[in-house]
């Protein structure tokens, strides 16, 4: 490998210097990289040191919350003041792309002789594809696992979750671990990030949240209503924290301090639940439970692009083809950042943190994976639907009585998104 990765490198300076002596590269002094992660900073400002050990060009990062993450982004959009080079989100990615704000990175990609497309993961490549050109660089892949307190189940006598577990097991382990006097609760659902929580839950029992041509919300189908109420059914018996508890301290923390047993979340919080001392020392993971159709899991993945009207165009691409190639992809998983979209290199991502079996994450990719729903407008609807939850997480309302108005709603939303 290291001979492979010096090869690799002798070849990227080559092509580099070569075009900077063409004048199609300026190195610029430093290129300003943007994400929202900082479990994910360390490892890849490794990466990017790389890069720059190879060009000569500095690249920094700048890390801001997921919120500001878009506040900011809006703005350099509008003002010419976006980073050099980026992460990007499906969420938002179709109203990027078709407005000219994403570097067209089709010629690019074409010309290169370290990328091939076929390499990535498809779905992923489709979330930054438009018109038929690429406007970011696969970045990672994710999955989403079921996390659990050891030491809990081994003071309660409860076999550890495995591939036998359905969500109904879920749903009595998890009132069988809860306190009486709610010091502990069994599980936790996050309701602000659906795809760690009850999307997998959704689509496990067959439902599904918009159909497949974006024009319809699924909410209301009979079985997106009949895995929800799984989920209802854990509120009811007050075996997962109530709305305003989780709003207050989010999954995560609730997690790391004892205060629930399990909780589904993301490949991505692993570096997370490494560097914390609690979750280290009593975590593990397991595969999703399963469902009457399926064991699903949702995923995502985000990608690089580069500002379309930035000064530094050439020096952006160098960064993103050297961050698409396997060498660097095979880095950002066995520094344990996240799994990567490069096929095949995810491998190495399992054996990052000795103290957690992956494989929990790493064999959900054998099973059923739906990509994170999306539409043209996705952010306008998920806010929604997320307010509009507020009633069944509270009880007020039925959860069938809940998604069958929100799915009224987002049929409003996505007939907008047409026009």
């Amino acid at each position: 490998m290291i001979k492979k990765f010096c090869i690799f490198v002798s070849f990227a300076l080559i092509a580099v210097l070569a075009l900077i002596s063409a004048g199609s590269v300026s190195a610029a002094d430093k290129l300003i990289v943007g994400i929202w992660d900082t479990n994910q900073q360390a490892g890849l400002q490794e990466i990017l040191n790389d890069w720059s050990a190879i060009t000569g060009i500095d690249a920094e990062i700048q890390v801001t919350t997921w919120n500001e993450y878009w506040t900011v982004l809006e703005a350099g959009a509008s003002g010419g003041t976006l980073p050099d080079v980026f992460w990007m989100h499906s969420n938002v990615s179709q109203k990027y792309m078709e407005n000219g704000i994403l570097l067209d990175l089709t010629d690019r990609i074409a010309a290169s002789e370290v990328i091939d497309m076929e390499n990535y993961y498809p779905d992923i490549v489709d979330l930054y594809t438009y018109d038929g050109k690429y406007y970011a660089m696969p970045k990672d892949i994710d999955t989403i696992a079921l996390w659990y307190n050891k030491t809990m189940f081994d003071e309660a006598g409860i076999a550890y979750p495995d591939e036998t577990w359905t969500w109904e097991k879920l749903a009595e382990v998890a009132k069988q671990l809860t306190k009486e006097d709610k010091s502990v609760y069994g599980y936790a659902i996050n309701t602000s990030n659906n795809q760690d929580s009850y999307y997998n839950v959704i689509y496990s029992y067959g439902g599904a949240v918009i159909s497949a041509d974006k024009k319809t919300s699924m909410l209301a189908d009979p079985k997106t209503i009949a895995g929800m109420e799984v989920i209802e059914g854990m509120l009811r018996e007050g075996s997962v924290p109530d709305l305003q508890t989780i709003s207050e301290n989010g999954t995560q923390v609730l997690f790391e301090s004892g205060k629930v047993a399990m909780i589904t979340q993301g490949s991505w919080m692993v570096p997370a639940f490494r560097d914390n001392e609690y979750t280290t020392a009593n975590a593990d993971v397991a595969v999703l439970p399963s469902g009457p159709e399926a064991r699903v899991s949702i995923y995502n993945g985000l990608g690089w692009a580069a500002n379309a009207n930035g000064k530094n165009p050439d020096e952006a691409w160098s960064l993103i083809e050297y961050l698409g190639t396997k060498e660097a992809q095979e880095k950002q998983a066995q520094l344990g950042v996240t799994m990567s979209a490069y096929i095949g290199t995810s491998d190495a991502w399992k054996n990052s943190v000795p103290g957690f079996n992956l494989e929990g994450h790493l064999n959900m990719l054998d099973e059923t994976l739906v990509i994170r729903p999306y539409s043209r407008n996705t952010t306008v609807w998920e806010t929604m639907i997320q307010q509009d939850l507020g009633p069944a997480w509270t009880g007020e309302k039925t959860m069938a009585e809940a998604l069958k108005e929100i799915a009224e709603k987002m049929n409003g939303i996505l007939a907008e998104e047409r026009y």
